[in-house]
């Protein structure tokens, strides 16, 4: 049995593409695998916080005692961490924002690269510490920037997912949907196809 975590980013709701991409591969493997479970947080609408000095000082505290100020500072980071380490396959809907991703995203992923808890640093470098997932990204774009040196998003996501330890990371690149209503159709389409593709092949 396989349990997903979902997460969507956008600030839109019934006007966000990406939510309405996740929500249709989480139907179809739903239909597909009836027993698998899903765990959903929407940090469009509800916002994680960005760390701060008193969230530093506690992740990076040699003490294995901390005060209720900082272990409450990390409360936030122990639920995501948690979320993700619970999960097998991690679908994430992230809109490209000036040739990124969204600040609420990259709080998201401030909050869960951790050291001693996702990663650690050692003679060799970095280790990742999160074994054994799978990550699926459906991004939307009001452009093409696949292969382009403009997309700051898929290499960025690519490279801290794999500090963290996951490279088994699948793109859906949902492109041109500020090109007119006609490009905007054609590239759904092309990406719910895809989507079938990959449940049917997991």
């Amino acid at each position: 049995m396989t349990h997903i975590l979902h997460i969507d980013s956008s600030p839109r709701s019934e006007r966000s593409i990406s939510r309405l991409l996740t929500k249709e591969f989480i139907t179809a493997w739903k239909q597909a695998y009836k027993h698998d479970t899903v765990t959903y947080r929407d940090i469009g609408h509800y916002v994680i916080p960005p760390i701060d000095e008193t969230w530093i000082a506690a992740a990076f505290s040699r003490s294995r005692e901390l005060s209720p100020e900082l272990e409450a500072a990390l409360k936030i980071s122990d639920e995501l961490i948690d979320e993700l380490l619970a999960a097998d396959l991690c679908v994430f809907g992230v809109p490209m924002y000036n040739y990124s991703i969204p600040a609420n995203f990259k709080a998201y992923i401030d909050q869960i690269v951790r050291v001693k808890r996702t990663f650690t640093v050692g003679q060799d470098g970095y280790e990742g510490l999160v074994k054994d997932k799978k990550i699926l990204v459906i991004t939307t774009r009001g452009g093409t920037y696949s292969n382009s040196q403009l997309d700051f998003q898929e290499p960025y996501l690519r490279a801290i997912f794999e500090l963290i330890g996951i490279t088994d990371i699948t793109f859906i690149h949902a492109e041109n949907l500020s090109m007119g209503d006609e490009n905007r159709q054609q590239s759904i389409a092309a990406v719910s196809d895809v989507i079938q593709e990959f449940v049917a092949r997991n």
